[in-house]
């Protein structure tokens, strides 16, 4: 099977579906600020389509564990997320907003497949051997999109509006569809044992799982301030609201170019998701400051600590996660993680309103102190094999 599909399908979906997730938020934050007025409103439309990842994430990790064709899921998952931004911008400006925010709550159900569903597929891509340096490459494209990504919906949003930002984020979310139906099944799966709070109990016993994800939600909801100020520092300090998103895209090449040095060198995960907090959380205090250059060292500063804490991330739920749990544990992680975006985003957008400098210290001191509590949970060592039902 792996001769039939092999990595570069994989990448290639994994790029098409993170693109257009990356697309997805700047856009709809720039749709409904467009048709609003208001980015408070921008900030909530984002708010709900990532706040239901919650529950999404869990379920789908579920039936990935127990389905025979995991891709097959995949595909539906990226359908309804993809043709779920089509109906929230049909919905703006034409039916109630209370209406289009509850139709991003749906859409966003099925975020959790973009980013854990998809990564928790990838040993059945490639064999165990070169799991490790493979993971580099799937992370990568994490920050391939968020260069790619907010770069495309700002231009596509001065070209030729928000509204197509929204449509090119949904087709290439589309494009993904395909490559995900076709990735590698699982013959023997059976009924996954634990019920749907099986990864959610694992990740919190396991030490190492549960501090990085701890600090990465933490870091994420950061990231949620920062993307929420994001229209309001390119309309008042970069000459427009479109051009913000070039601050996200800087930070994505920041993260690239980090993660390329890192991969050269012998470092703990565990210590890089550590690191990657406290480099975050420097960058949105000097955002504050509301100068261009700080703003672009800033951005810079933001996505050096975050990529190579992403990939540090899947280091270690690959390290840690047995492989009849390997789904919810991926995608569990990633549905925090967008809810703790979430988060972030709805608490910044009011904050924004009134000072945007007072929002990005908020998101400062968020992930600072995510490096902080980690440190403060439970020392229990790794479950072993027995403890975790892993015959």
């Amino acid at each position: 099977m792996r001769r039939r599909y092999g990595l570069a399908a994989y990448l290639v979906g994994a790029v098409a579906a993170r693109v257009g997730d990356e697309m997805s938020g700047p856009a709809l934050m720039l749709a409904g600020f467009a048709v609003t007025g208001s980015a408070a409103a921008g900030s909530v439309l984002l708010a709900c389509l990532t706040v239901s990842a919650v529950v999404g994430g869990p379920a789908l990790g579920l039936l990935l564990d127990r389905v025979g064709r995991p891709g097959w899921l995949l595909a539906g998952a990226l359908g309804l997320y993809g043709g779920g931004l089509g109906l929230v911008l049909l919905g703006l400006g034409r039916v109630p907003f209370a209406a289009v925010l509850g139709l991003a709550v749906v859409a966003g159900v099925a975020g959790p497949a973009v980013a854990g569903g998809w990564t928790a597929q990838l040993p059945r891509v490639v064999p165990g051997a070169v799991l490790g340096r493979v993971n580099v490459l799937d992370a990568m494209t994490f920050g391939a999109a968020g260069l790619a990504g907010p770069a495309l919906a700002g231009g596509v949003a001065e070209g030729v509006g928000a509204a197509g930002a929204v449509v090119v984020a949904g087709a290439l979310i589309g494009v993904a569809v395909p490559v995900a139906w076709g990735l590698p099944g699982a013959p023997g799966r059976g009924v996954a044992r634990g019920g749907f709070a099986a990864g959610v109990r694992f990740v919190l016993r396991n030490t190492a799982l549960a501090r990085a994800t701890f600090t990465s939600v933490g870091c994420c909801t950061a990231q949620g301030v920062l993307t929420a100020c994001v229209p309001l520092l390119g309309e008042r300090v970069l000459g427009g609201a479109a051009r913000g998103a070039v601050l996200l895209s800087c930070a994505a090449g920041a993260g690239l170019v980090a993660n390329a040095v890192l991969a050269r060198l012998v470092v703990a995960p565990d210590a890089v998701i550590r690191l990657g907090a406290l480099v975050q959380a420097a960058g949105l205090a000097l955002a504050a400051t509301g100068r261009p250059a700080a703003l672009i060292g800033a951005a810079l500063l933001v996505g050096a600590g975050e990529g190579p804490q992403l990939t540090a991330l899947f280091a270690v739920r690959h390290r840690e996660s047995p492989d009849h749990l390997r789904g919810q544990v991926f995608t569990t992680g990633a549905s925090l993680k967008i809810t703790g975006f979430a988060v972030g985003a709805a608490l910044a957008g009011p904050l924004a309103a009134r000072s945007v400098p007072g929002a990005l210290l908020l998101g400062a001191g968020i992930a600072a102190a995510a490096c902080v509590g980690a440190a403060g949970l439970g020392t229990r060592s790794r479950l072993t094999r027995r403890e975790t039902g892993d015959a």
